[in-house]
């Protein structure tokens, strides 16, 4: 889960994010033309809000701390992991790489040795992965079990410990001693067995066999010891029996209390047990956590805080729960959460933070992460998030002593936090220092410190330190943003729609479309003001456009009356010519204005999955397949959506069998392919080919529209490139290029270079990059069938286009290596691994360390790419050839 802090203005009058007046035409569905506008008021309708400052982690060397948790990953004691994958997980949330986060989660959870770890990383699991139930159900109809998501047994976990299960019973008196005793409170009288008594505790033992005056009495008055006379009975027969079988609730915490105080083990052990298998509700949880807190209960209080962690986020919005978790101490929290406590905080700070960073709650659970950290790490990660979150608050001078912390801890990230502080404290020329002095102070910038140092500067410095934060990080989208807006502030309307299209070619940021959304009203382009705020809508349907005041879909209600209606027949024939044109945004509008009205929504949520997948929205594209399957049609329909999303989720077996069993219903062309697909991809015998190829002839067969038939011929076409029948393969591409699959150019291009034409395939994919919106993968294949200067020339575009495809830098640097240049090749593998975290690129930046013989630098690259991949056999035969090599 991400969460985007939106930063405190640098200028009060930036705090309105929105024009008034503007809104108020965007209100009446009136807005004047761009030429009628003076810029001062098209700059107020497209302002650009300032980057956040970042709750993250965000080392300036990220590789070499992912380097030294890794090299401290294998000499660590076990109890010492979990936290180690724990600081992994932060450093990867910080680079934004979701799966690596998810991936260390679980490592995190794996390698956990107590209970109130497994607890803590597998609630953090769940949280994770909240609304995929549908999933969670499908892989267990299949039998297989999510444990992580799970409860524990926490009895069972926590055993008893057997150094206090038994008392030796030495009298004192001997046979001077009754065997019976009385323990009289108030008029009731109860008759016990002196010797299990005593063995119940050291001190009844001292009491009825020691020195004290009680050792001789029969009779002992209980009365003012708060335990009643039907506790004291069922007390008695515990030290009979050794059970508490049916004792109800209110005397189990009586008899808690009472065991605690005369330290009967044992008997203490007991009830927390007994009381900890009744937590069934967050009301049962809310009630005995006091107690076993006040009474040192580890069994239930985890019972307790497993319940509460289960029901995240929800029971964070219970005053109750939170004020249980927010108010306790060093003590409280060892008996609650054990070693665990920095875990714990990590994950209810961030789950609050999500909800609302403003809150006091989230304040509340970042003092308790400070107080838990140890480290200096854990340190600077608590100090820098609660001074984002006292920055939102507007308590400057508190947060400027914890972003000071976190700087003087080694967060150099931190001084963004003093740099807005300063600004808004009015010392400008002080905050554009401070970046200065950092920039000064690295060997090699980040994207980001330009960035930032850009807000205390004027337009033209602040226009050329974007430039340099583009440059340095590619993949920042407020650089692109602002230069967007400045232009068509100046009237330059295709330069400032070229610079927002720029990023959106490579990454579908909800603000750049918001950002473009504006641009088009200004230019009163309403149909494409619709597309991307349907587009908006498809990736996240509660978004709220200008800083959060104005729901998007009100947006899209206001600018559909300007906009003509579509019939059904309309909107195929718009998607089929996106679809055929690669534009994938315009497809998603598309699909989501058929949705309205369309009755084959599970078609259309199944084609919005496959087009957010190509987007790179794994999330949404899952969300969109479960939205699939809950408006199937039938059930073969419903059978295929469902072998999916097993499909995706790495259960391919399980998959196959969907697709089968959907077969069985009906012979349809989505099962047929479904089974192709899943079956070309798993399977590992060359002689599956020609079974692929005959489901795919069977999908051909069936009912579908010519969308889904050209994905099947392209596919049919690569099977027959990889068997080397190389005419049946071009037939397939040529009719798929006659229903307008614009992607089998590709297919056909491999078969005129293995045809040793390669004029002919350069030709063919040129054809598709005239053809295709989105062309920076086009550009990139191309390149293979060019000489070098050409090739050189449209990896650059490539470079251009989408600044996250690693090819080109590996390209580039092999050249560069091959031309005895180290230095330049080791550089331009270093420029794209500062902002993308690559297993390749870091793979191939250390087999060029070793060459030069850079020892260290190549074992420092070796173990940050097994962060990012543990079990990538090469990787581990490098770093392993390299850890032997500095060996003495």
């Amino acid at each position: 889960m991400r969460t985007s802090l939106a930063s405190e203005s640098c200028k009060e009058a930036q705090l309105n994010a929105l024009n008034p007046q503007s809104w108020l035409q965007v209100e009446r569905g009136k807005i004047s033309k761009l030429s009628s506008q003076s810029p001062s008021s098209i700059e107020a309708f497209v302002k650009v809000p300032e980057p956040p400052v970042l709750p993250f982690f965000k080392p300036v060397d990220y590789v070499e701390v992912l380097a030294q948790i890794h090299e401290e990953l294998e000499s660590c004691p076990p109890h010492g992991k979990s936290s180690l994958y724990l600081l992994q997980y932060l450093v990867f949330k910080g680079l934004g790489e979701v799966k690596l986060m998810r991936r260390s989660l679980r490592s995190a959870w794996m390698k956990s040795i107590t209970t109130h770890e497994k607890l803590v990383f597998g609630a953090w699991l769940k949280y994770e992965k909240q609304g995929d139930e549908l999933i969670f159900d499908l892989i267990s109809s299949c039998g297989k079990c999510a444990k992580e998501f799970g409860p524990i047994d926490i009895a069972s976990e926590l055993p008893i410990d057997v150094n206090v299960t038994s008392i030796r019973v030495f009298p004192v008196n001997g046979s001077k001693i009754s065997r019976t005793v009385s323990f009289w409170i108030g008029d009731e009288k109860i008759e016990c067995d002196r010797q299990k008594i005593a063995g119940l505790s050291e001190p009844f033992n001292a009491m009825l066999y020691g020195c004290f005056t009680e050792s001789l009495c029969e009779d002992i008055d209980l009365s003012k010891n708060n335990i009643s006379p039907l506790g004291m009975r069922l007390i008695r027969e515990f030290s009979l029996t050794h059970s508490l079988d049916g004792v109800p609730p209110k005397l189990l915490l009586e008899i808690l209390v009472f065991a605690n105080r005369f330290c009967c083990e044992r008997l203490k052990d007991s009830c927390d047990r007994k009381l900890a298998s009744l937590v069934s509700s967050r009301q049962d949880a809310v009630e005995l956590m006091e107690y076993a807190v006040e009474e040192n209960s580890p069994v239930l209080a985890a019972s307790c805080l497993q319940l509460f962690l289960h029901e995240l986020p929800d029971c964070l919005n219970d005053n109750q729960v939170v004020q249980l978790l927010c108010n306790t101490n060093r003590q409280n929290r060892s008996i609650m959460v054990g070693r665990a406590d920095f875990s714990l905080y990590c994950l209810l700070s961030e789950v609050s933070m999500n909800l609302d960073p403003r809150s006091n709650k989230t304040a509340l659970f970042l003092e308790r992460l400070l107080e838990c950290a140890e480290t200096n790490r854990q340190r600077l990660v608590a100090y820098h998030q609660l001074g984002c979150v006292r920055l939102l608050r507007k308590e400057y001078d508190e947060a400027e002593k914890l972003f000071e912390a976190a700087l003087n801890e080694g967060h150099v990230y931190s001084v963004v936090g003093l740099a807005r502080i300063g600004y808004i404290k009015g010392h400008k020329r002080w905050s554009y220092d401070k970046l200065s002095s950092v920039i000064s102070s690295v060997v090699t910038p980040l994207g980001w410190m330009y960035q930032e140092r850009s807000l205390y500067c004027e337009a033209d410095k602040r226009w050329e330190d974007l430039e340099k934060a583009t440059e340095f990080d590619p993949t920042l989208t407020y650089p692109y943003m602002y230069r967007a807006a400045s232009l068509m502030k100046k009237q330059n309307i295709q330069a400032s729609l070229a610079e927002v299209n720029r990023v959106l070619g490579f990454k579908l940021a909800l603000e750049c479309l918001e950002l473009r959304f504006c641009f088009y009203l200004a230019l009163e382009d309403y149909q494409s003001a619709l597309s991307d705020v349907q587009a908006i809508l498809t990736l996240s349907p509660d978004y709220r456009m200008f800083e959060g005041k104005v729901a998007a879909s009100q947006l899209r209600t206001l600018v559909r009356e300007h906009v003509e209606n579509w019939t059904t027949a309309d909107c195929w024939l718009q998607l089929y010519d996106r679809w055929s044109s690669v534009d994938d945004i315009g497809s998603l509008s598309v699909i989501y204005q058929m949705l309205e009205s369309d009755t084959l929504k599970g078609v259309l949520y199944f084609r919005q999955s496959l087009l957010l997948l190509r987007l790179n929205c794994p999330e949404a594209a899952m969300r969109s397949l479960q939205l699939a399957c809950q408006h199937a049609s039938s059930e073969h329909e419903r059978l295929v959506y469902e072998g999916w999303i097993l499909y995706d989720t790495g259960h391919c077996e399980e998959g196959l069998r969907k697709a089968e069993d959907s077969i069985c219903l009906k012979r349809s062309f989505e099962a047929f392919f479904l089974k192709a697909y899943a079956l070309a991809d798993s399977s590992q015998d060359p002689s599956c080919s020609s079974t692929v190829v005959s489901l795919l002839e069977d999908a051909l067969k069936c009912p579908s529209d010519r969308l889904r038939k050209g994905q099947a011929l392209n596919n049919l076409g690569s099977v027959y490139v990889d068997w080397g029948k190389l005419d049946l393969a071009a037939d397939c591409y040529i009719n798929a290029l006659k229903i307008r699959h614009t992607r089998a150019h590709q297919g056909l291009a491999r078969v005129h270079f293995l045809r040793n034409d390669k004029t002919s395939a350069y030709m063919e994919m040129t054809k598709l990059i005239e053809k295709a919106r989105n062309n920076a993968s086009a550009y990139e294949k191309r390149s293979e069938y060019c000489e070098r200067e050409l090739t050189k020339t449209d990896l650059e575009m490539v470079t251009r286009l989408d600044p996250l495809r690693i090819y080109p830098y590996r390209y580039r640097a092999a050249v560069l290596m091959d031309n005895h240049k180290e230095k330049e090749a080791i550089a331009e593998l270093s420029k794209a691994i500062a902002f993308k975290a690559d297993l390749h690129l870091l793979h191939l930046r250390a087999a060029f360390h070793e060459h030069i013989g850079d020892v260290l630098g190549a074992l420092r690259d070796c173990r940050a790419a097994l962060s990012v991949d543990p079990n990538h056999q090469e990787m581990l035969e490098l770093h392993s050839r390299v850890n032997h090599s500095q060996e003495p």
